[in-house]
């Protein structure tokens, strides 16, 4: 038996740990629904720091940004460092900065937190795959995969209420602090089941790698703010996508960035990237325009929303473990690409949305939707593992984040867009379901392509 008696023998005698599995689950729902908890704080922070609604804003930003902007030199570290003690440094990390942003006397001292947390959350972004290549055999990574997500699904939906009812008991502080007993026990069942003891130990950065992490990152974070700034302020938008293609274009120049270049201008990975990215678009119809068209066109109430979201987020959870052990059946690409298929057609059918639509026909497309979603997630984050050679799954953590952090924030502000250009209200709603299937359309097409069945290590 393995550390905390969760190994499982195999028919060749190799074992599958879920300990490190369940532990993993647990941290990527800690680091996920800081996000979506967060969000209920808002106002109660905002009155008693004295900021306005846009500024209170910068909390979510604060933490997203460093979390994808040091994605892929975190997980170039990660590649070097000893996985357990990588899992254990991050989970304390997000720790301290929670303690740190609950005890905040001002919003920059609490911004400063959120940032800290975010890069302290980016390290178990970074050893993601690892720990699943360490733990998991190669036929159930699938499997593995859909617990995973399981776990962070079901978590998030639980979050967010339980988060809003500690709000109006208590404050915005409490909310902060009150992952802390699941951090604890996210570090014992770390301590007793992820593999460890490598010799790497956690090594200091070097020169090249933080020289990348600030190109890169600043690249990305351009991105991101371009985007959050191009309905209101075009211009600065543009000005800062022409600062993330200066910074990106300046980091290609660096001899650290070959391997990485060279890992995503690889076939098989380039076809799940580019998937990966088309799908995860669609969150623009979650985030942006179901609450819009429930408001504008229903009359609705966000509990309404909230309500709706629910189908969406039920169908994803008991989806994807069964998404993940038919992928290792039948192999990964099939299964993503019938999650893509799946996710286009539940698209259409939002297009026949009127006024007229109550919560039922609502229900049954976003369960559609999210059905699609669940087949999908767990078997391209496999396709991405089996893609990747060896020694560089930190690498592919940090560039599958990256890549979907970029598409879940550029995806609402192309259906915002949208919306604007349609003049709102029905054909408003129409045209930004249009594009994001568009784009979801031609992700599905990518996967269509034949690609080579494995990468030569």
């Amino acid at each position: 038996m393995t550390a905390g008696g969760l190994a499982v023998r195999t028919g060749t005698g190799e074992r599958t740990r879920w300990g490190p599995v369940i532990a993993l689950g647990l941290a990527m729902l800690v680091v996920t629904s800081e996000m979506t908890i967060v969000a209920v704080t808002l106002p109660g922070l905002g009155a008693e720091l004295g900021v306005g609604p846009a500024a209170t804003a910068w909390m979510l930003l604060a933490y997203a940004l460093p979390m994808a902007a040091i994605a892929i030199p975190a997980g170039r570290w990660a590649d070097g460092a000893d996985v357990r003690s990588t899992f254990a440094f991050s989970m304390i990390g997000v720790g301290l900065a929670s303690v740190l942003g609950a005890l905040a006397p001002t919003f920059w001292v609490l911004l400063i937190a959120r940032v800290l947390q975010g890069m302290a959350a980016g390290m178990i972004v970074a050893v993601y795959l690892p720990i699943v290549i360490t733990s998991v055999r190669e036929e159930q990574r699938g499997r593995a995969m859909g617990y995973i997500i399981t776990i962070m699904t079901l978590g998030g939906m639980a979050g967010v209420p339980l988060g809003g009812l500690v709000a109006g008991t208590f404050s915005w502080r409490e909310v902060l602090l009150m992952k802390l007993p699941l951090l604890l026990v996210v570090l014992w069942l770390g301590y007793r089941t992820v593999p460890g003891g490598s010799g790497k130990g956690l090594p200091w950065p070097s020169r090249p790698l933080v020289q990348e992490a600030l190109l890169l990152g600043g690249s990305v974070t351009a991105v991101l703010l371009a985007f959050d700034q191009l309905a209101g302020r075009p211009v600065v938008a543009g000005c800062l996508a022409i600062a993330a293609a200066m910074l990106a274009a300046w980091w290609t120049r660096l001899p650290a960035s070959r391997p990485v270049v060279t890992l995503v201008r690889r076939r098989a990975f380039a076809v799940t990237l580019i998937a990966l990215l088309c799908m995860s678009f669609t969150m623009g119809l979650i985030v942006f325009l179901l609450p819009y068209f429930i408001s504008d066109v229903l009359r609705g109430t966000p509990e309404l929303t909230g309500i709706a979201l629910l189908f969406f987020v039920g169908a994803v959870a008991p989806v994807s473990p069964l998404a993940g052990a038919l992928s290792d059946r039948y192999g990964h690409g099939g299964v993503a690409t019938a999650g893509s298929a799946v996710t286009v057609a539940g698209m259409l059918t939002m297009l026949t949305l009127g006024p007229d639509a109550g919560l039922v026909d609502l229900a049954w497309r976003l369960a559609v939707v999210g059905a699609g979603a669940g087949l999908f997630n767990a078997p391209i984050n496999a396709s991405i593992l089996a893609a990747t050679p060896d020694g560089m799954a930190g690498t592919a953590g940090g560039i599958g984040m990256t890549v979907r952090t970029i598409a879940m924030t550029v995806g609402p502000a192309v259906a915002a867009l949208s919306w604007t250009v349609a003049g709102g209200g029905v054909p408003g709603f129409r045209a930004g379901v249009l594009v994001l299937t568009a784009v979801a359309l031609a992700g599905l097409l990518t996967l269509l392509t034949p690609t080579p069945r494995r990468p030569s290590h």
